[in-house]
């Protein structure tokens, strides 16, 4: 049987554009376009049949795929699952969670059974085998968060600019000497959307500015925290202030900052990047956060969107692609650096 990448091949193309001229989700060219049904036509190939056959028995249900290991609780997955219920409830749907780690095995399991008509994919890796396995099955899909140039319809807060602004701001108030806190080392390691931007950003904020920046990844595990956070805070010369991506340990953060006799933010500034609208623990500092109710209405309606393309439904005139522009709470502005910091 033939899949989305021959026909890629045969009409040499990338499977993305593939993907495009099947959903219409982006201008292409008559010429490539022409190329595309062709090599469709010539190797027999049935786009979207799982789509065509949810058709004839719609669901109404979105699957959420959040790849989640046990025992590892990220209070941003909840918020998102309950705000992304919530939209697709607007639109007539309901939402199926799979938390299964790698997502390849349960998506297929799931457009077999026709559990539901589109699934939203969070936690979104640069190479993420997920997006292959949907654009194979032509099932309709919107992600929320980006990797590389997937072929599919996508929304994310910009966390390269984030980053870079939150930076910047904290260098403009006068800080010459920066930690940035970058996002869990297995964050990283399994090259999620998120953290690979954030850590662009604080680079080139580095070289934007001319401070010292220093990136140190964090960690998922509570019990190495203070021992990273002691070398981070007390290297020379000491830094007056830290930048923070990774959130989930924030209240035990801000526990051991005060264990190392400083105070925030009297001692050490912390700015954090990417906090949960109304979190009382990330309320007094200088933020941005994360659009949670916009992320998810417009993932929701992408979706939504992607299941009429399937059926040949005239697409809205929303943007495929959303990238946020970063936004710091005009509250809390950044404060001075102290004029001597202690130890």
């Amino acid at each position: 049987m033939a899949t989305i990448k021959d026909v890629a091949a045969r009409a040499g193309v990338a499977p993305s554009t593939v993907s495009y001229v099947l959903t219409g989700s982006r201008r292409i060219s008559d010429r490539t376009r022409d190329a595309v049904h062709a090599a469709i036509a010539e190797l027999g190939y049935h786009p979207r049949a799982s789509a065509r056959s949810l058709r004839g028995a719609r669901t109404d249900v979105l699957v959420l795929a959040v790849p989640r290991k046990p025992g590892r609780y990220r209070a941003v997955d909840g918020r998102f699952a309950i705000e992304i219920s919530d939209a697709a409830r607007a639109h007539g749907y309901d939402v199926l969670m799979m938390t299964e780690p790698d997502g390849v095995d349960g998506l297929r399991r799931i457009v077999r059974s026709k559990l539901a008509d589109a699934a939203v994919l969070m936690a979104v890796r640069e190479r993420d085998p997920r997006i292959e396995t949907v654009l194979e099955l032509g099932f309709p899909t919107a992600l929320l968060g980006h990797g590389d140039e997937p072929g599919l319809p996508w929304v994310d807060l910009d966390w390269e600019a984030a980053v870079r602004f939150a930076v910047r701001r904290t260098v403009e108030a006068g800080h010459r000497h920066v930690v940035f806190l970058a996002s869990a080392d297995h964050e990283i390691d399994a090259r999620r959307g998120y953290a690979l931007h954030g850590l662009r950003g604080a680079r080139d904020a580095a070289r934007e500015t001319g401070a010292d920046v220093r990136v140190h990844p964090s960690t998922g595990a509570e019990e190495r925290l203070g021992g990273l956070l002691r070398a981070a805070l007390t290297a020379r010369p000491a830094p007056t202030a830290m930048v923070v991506q990774h959130l989930v340990l924030l209240p035990r953060l801000l526990e051991e900052v005060a264990a190392l006799g400083l105070r925030v933010p009297e001692d050490l500034a912390v700015v954090l990047v990417g906090s949960l609208p109304d979190d009382p623990v990330a309320e007094p500092l200088p933020r941005i956060e994360l659009p949670v109710c916009r992320m998810s209405r417009e993932v929701v309606r992408l979706a939504v969107e992607s299941v009429g393309a399937a059926s040949g439904a005239p697409v809205g005139p929303g943007h495929a692609r959303q990238l946020i522009a970063p936004r710091m709470e005009p509250d809390r502005p950044v404060p001075p650096p102290p004029t001597r910091r202690p130890g």
